[in-house]
């Protein structure tokens, strides 16, 4: 199924960025979402995150906000259930920094727009309070530098009123650069 929400603003030729839904089950026909990118922010309460190889859902819950090239903002929930927490630790469940570091990732690919991107680096992060079960994270990227092959964000994660991280540099490359030491 394809929903296609449209920009605000005036009418120009929109960008469509495909944003997976969860796995479609027999007969649902639940499947991708397009939002539709153009002057001003695309937003919708139903858009979902990724779902990761292996099960579950990966960097954020719902998708809450996505201007291409400009900001992008998200919600995660932290469900009581993550097997992180056993171990994670077990009088005082606290959510991995680096699952809270792959959020900020995950939806700075999603500004980043279309292609394939990967983290090539990441600067001045800070882990500012503890995130637990039952806690709703909201990640807000900024783009601060945006080029066909190299986009680089600032990041910011609040819990419960209050920033729980930052990021002061996401730095994503496309897919399509060549790596250092292949041809």
């Amino acid at each position: 199924m394809t929903t296609t929400v449209p920009a605000a603003g005036p009418t120009t030729t929109p960008t469509p960025v495909p944003v997976p839904g969860p796995t479609p089950g027999p007969g649902d026909g639940a499947g991708s979402t397009t939002v539709t990118t153009g002057p001003g922010p695309v937003s919708g309460a139903g858009f979902t995150a990724a779902a990761v190889p292996g099960g579950g859902l990966g960097g954020f819950d719902r998708l809450l906000e996505a201007v291409v090239g400009e900001r992008a903002a998200a919600v995660r929930n932290v469900p009581a259930t993550l097997t992180c927490f056993t171990d994670h630790f077990p009088r005082h469940p606290v959510l991995p920094g680096v699952l809270l570091l792959e959020s900020m990732a995950a939806l700075a690919r999603t500004a980043a727009g279309p292609g394939t991107w990967r983290l090539a680096a990441v600067r001045g992060v800070r882990f500012k309070h503890f995130v637990g079960p039952g806690d709703q994270v909201h990640l807000t990227v900024e783009v601060t530098a945006h080029g066909p092959h190299r986009t680089e964000c600032r990041a910011t994660a609040r819990a419960g009123g209050r920033v729980v991280a930052t990021a002061r540099v996401l730095a994503l490359v496309s897919d399509e650069t060549t790596r250092e030491g292949t041809a």
